[in-house]
């Protein structure tokens, strides 16, 4: 059985799908790794890829199609292991608790929010210790976890400047506006496309929907300041390219407004 081209049915496919839903449901690794074999060997991959995608060997896999080949789905299925199952230690969970708080990415996942079957595979292959997919958020829970909406930090501000700025450039700021009577001016400016954009719709098979579009790639641009103490907003929209030149045009347009001073803070 060294070489050896395994094709599938139509019927073989919708069920080996079935049962590798059923099986990552449960929580069964080991009889997902065997039906998801089999259905890439259907597939046409190589069964030397396959075992390194699987982490297991050529024979496990030889082991599985001829236990296939003679049984059927009813080869692929587990068996229940002897004993009670295996359970993660108390230093098993501290680990596991600071790979958590470290995140995905660090731990070799794709993507910065943990899901109930990333931290199941998480188990398995850091501890070698199988737990449903349905457990997880129970095990989590009594670990001090919660499941709960992640919100968006800056990746390149400096925490420690900015703090410094809050301490020492705020209170300047705000001590000269009041002291001049000023508008204390939050300013930013934005671009908005006006030729489209094109996403998935649906369409017959074979026939490439089309979308009309005058094929000019104009943009609104949009300048904005608003006060700090009494929220009055200045703003210019234009279709000319946002440029330093523009934005000082802007900014003359606005002390034309107004006869007070002018503090502008502008982000970056």
């Amino acid at each position: 059985m060294l070489n050896f081209h395994l094709k599938l049915t139509s019927a073989q496919k919708k069920s080996l799908v079935k049962k590798l839903k059923n099986a990552k449901a449960m929580g069964d690794i080991r009889e997902a790794n065997r039906v998801m074999a089999i259905l890439a060997l259907g597939e046409g991959q190589d069964k030397k890829a396959v075992a390194v995608t699987l982490r297991v060997t050529v024979e496990s896999i030889h082991g599985w199609v001829k236990k296939f080949f003679l049984y059927g789905l009813r080869g692929l299925t587990s068996k229940k292991p002897p004993g009670r199952p295996a359970n993660l230690t108390s230093a098993q969970k501290r680990e596991l608790g600071k790979l958590i708080e470290d995140g995905p990415e660090k731990a070799g996942f794709i993507g910065n929010c943990w899901r109930s079957p990333m931290v199941q595979e998480l188990i398995h292959e850091r501890f070698d210790v199988v737990y449903s997919v349905y457990y997880i958020a129970e095990l989590l829970k009594n670990m001090g976890f919660s499941y709960q909406k992640a919100k968006f930090v800056s990746d390149h501000l400096n925490e420690e400047k900015r703090a410094q700025w809050l301490a020492e450039t705020w209170p300047k700021m705000m001590a000269l506006a009041k002291e001049k009577n000023a508008y204390l001016l939050f300013g930013d400016e934005a671009s908005f496309p006006q030729w489209g954009t094109l996403t998935y719709t649906w369409a017959r098979r074979g026939q490439q929907p089309t979308i009309e579009t005058s094929g000019k790639r104009k943009g609104y641009k949009v300048f904005g300041l608003i006060d700090y103490f009494t929220g009055r907003l200045f703003c210019k929209c234009q279709e000319e390219r946002l440029t330093s030149a523009t934005y000082a045009a802007y900014l003359e347009e606005v002390l034309a407004k107004t006869r007070k001073h002018i503090i502008t803070c502008l982000t970056g």
